[in-house]
């Protein structure tokens, strides 16, 4: 029985009308009553298979009431299947038939007993909100999100914070001030930081409808929360997020100064990633300043971020002097010839004579990148001498990377 239900909607698809209304359709009502849950999970999913090459009324006539019967299943895998595919047979019988017979089942699978069946439920919250349109969605849907956004299940409301925000669009401005915001709170507080991250990740959707000045004073803590997890892969994902957030927020509203001048805490924090003890969250960090510079600009970077990089050069511990010069590799492609010559390059060619050959070979590498920048003048007069004293450096690496940089400059020239 399992075999012949797993197969049911593609053999369907194959069959003219007349076959899929007559004998699959009976094959169907009588394999929904299957004793076995393995055998109803599988007809599940020919729900919507079936509903796609049936007729409208006869889809809300046949294969909608089995699948609100599927709602009620004693299996909860049965229940978990009719919530990945409730949207799939919402959009094939209609907004109208999905108010006012589906509407209901799926505010039962939102408070469903098993936290599987909520998270697939909650999934499908934005663009079932998007189908039955604004009113139905605050009076039925609404109220069932704002109880998942404390929901005992830190996946139920990681799986919510996902999708919450592109509720916004559907409900606009309004209803989502009264409605949503206090649910993007609660979740931007939330403990999980996957909860919080993924809030943060989607703020593009609530921004263009309501702004985000209404969560600017729990965005930024909650940010720098995530700056300073405990778990690096969580600081790599909010670093990566930066440059998003900045683009939509702007450099006045996260990266604001202190009332005596000092840099915000944001900035701050995008210097100190270059310090931190796993490589890949230094790599990201050099990359996500040279991001924020082309963002905010030059000036931003040479009055902000330049200075601070220069001074991690000095830092006793090599890697993050390494981790700093990679920094200003990047930045050196962003910030302009001037701001290069000046301020760079005297600072790559003091660490060209650093004590430690792993450093050596980093500015090495970095003169080769740095010349590409720049025109054949400044390559010629300040970045090939110093190339040049590291070809005769002691160490072999040094000297292998110092002639592979003098080649990508003679191939520049």
């Amino acid at each position: 029985r399992r075999a012949a239900a797993q197969p049911l909607g593609s053999f369907a698809a194959a069959c003219d009308k007349k076959h899929v209304e007559g004998e699959i359709l009976s094959l169907f009502k009588q394999l929904t009553g299957d004793e076995q849950d393995s055998v109803r999970l599988l007809v599940v999913e020919d729900c919507a298979s079936l509903g796609k090459l049936l007729s409208r009324e006869t889809c809300i006539a046949e294969i909608v009431p089995a699948a609100k019967k599927f709602v009620n299943d004693k299996s909860w895998r049965v229940r978990y299947a009719v919530a990945k595919q409730l949207y799939d047979l919402c959009e094939c019988v209609g907004a109208q038939c999905a108010r006012d017979e589906l509407l209901s089942s799926y505010e039962r699978l939102l408070t469903d007993g098993e936290a599987e069946v909520r998270i697939a439920s909650a999934g499908g919250a934005s663009a079932l909100c998007r189908l039955v349109g604004p009113e139905a969605a605050t009076s039925e849907i609404v109220p069932r999100v704002k109880e998942l956004a404390t929901d005992s299940s830190q996946h139920v409301r990681a799986a919510l914070a996902s999708v919450v925000m592109g509720m916004a669009p559907t409900l606009g401005k309004d209803r989502t001030i009264d409605h949503l915001l206090p649910v993007f709170l609660t979740l931007l507080r939330d403990e999980i930081p996957d909860v919080r991250l993924n809030i943060i990740s989607k703020l593009e959707e609530v921004n263009q409808v309501i702004g985000v000045d209404l969560l600017a004073q729990e965005l930024l803590p909650a940010i720098k929360d995530l700056a300073e997890d405990t778990h690096w892969r969580v600081r790599l994902a909010i670093i990566e997020y930066v440059p998003l957030l900045a683009t939509q927020m702007g450099v006045a509203f996260l990266f604001q100064q202190s009332p005596t001048g000092e840099d915000g805490q944001l900035t701050t924090l995008c210097l100190s990633w270059l310090s931190d003890r796993v490589f890949s969250i230094r790599e990201a960090a050099a990359l996500n300043l040279k991001k924020l510079t082309e963002v905010f600009g030059a000036e931003w970077a040479s009055k902000h971020v330049l200075p601070k990089v220069i001074a991690g050069v000095q830092n006793p511990r090599y890697l993050y002097r390494v981790a700093a010069i990679r920094a200003l590799t990047l930045l050196a492609a962003v910030t302009g010839q001037d701001a290069c010559l000046q301020e760079i390059m005297p600072v790559l060619k003091s660490s060209a004579k650093d004590a430690v050959p792993n450093v050596r070979f980093c500015v090495a590498k970095a003169l080769g990148e740095v010349a590409l920048t720049l025109d054949t003048a400044a390559v010629d007069g300040e970045v090939k001498p110093a190339l040049k004293d590291l070809e005769t450096d002691e160490d072999t690496d040094v000297r292998f990377y110092a002639n592979q940089s003098l080649q990508m400059c003679e191939i520049k020239a």
